[in-house]
């Protein structure tokens, strides 16, 4: 059984949602990519765009060049699909084996965590909005306090990462 944490590193952020590519999700489910591609297009009516999305040439470089893990897409003719939450868990019933119904439940558990940590925050930065608002706002050290508590609450975008070694643009 793959654990929660191996699960949340396969969690990625494309196009601002949080999604699965195809090659990690075959492994969670115990299947070749090839065979669950096969079953997202013997089934494509259940997977419509808000499900799946197959990723461009420059996000499967960009992919490739931000995560070791994803190296041997460099060279693969076709592009790699990105499965959202509702995405990973119609893979379970269209493969409808025991592993990938355990596995779902993992991916389940590892996505409502993420939302309910995402909800925590909302509620802490609105809760700091309400003391601001109560206080007036008069002492420029409890402005500071504030406007620091906000920045750590807020998500940090990815750094943009150089590439390193040759560029054909260059």
């Amino acid at each position: 059984m793959i654990s929660e944490n191996d699960i949340l590193d396969c969690i990625i952020r494309i196009r601002g949602k949080k999604v699965m590519i195809d090659r990690d999700l075959a492994s969670i489910y115990g299947v070749t990519t090839k065979r669950l591609n096969e079953q997202v297009k013997r089934n494509v009516s259940r997977f419509p765009e808000d499900f799946i999305f197959q990723l461009t040439k420059e996000e499967k470089a960009e992919l490739v060049a931000n995560c070791d893990r994803f190296l041997m897409l460099r060279h693969a003719t076709t592009l790699p699909y990105a499965f959202t939450e509702h995405g990973a868990v119609m893979l379970a019933c269209v493969l409808n084996s025991e592993k990938a119904i355990q596995a779902n439940i993992q991916i389940v558990r590892v996505f409502t965590a993420i939302r309910e940590l995402a909800l925590h925050n909302k509620d802490m930065l609105l809760k700091i909005e309400q003391i601001e608002q109560k206080i007036g706002m008069h002492d420029k050290e409890i402005v500071v306090i504030f406007n620091t508590l906000k920045k750590m609450l807020e998500p940090k975008p990815m750094p943009k990462r150089n590439r390193i070694g040759f560029r054909k643009d260059e």
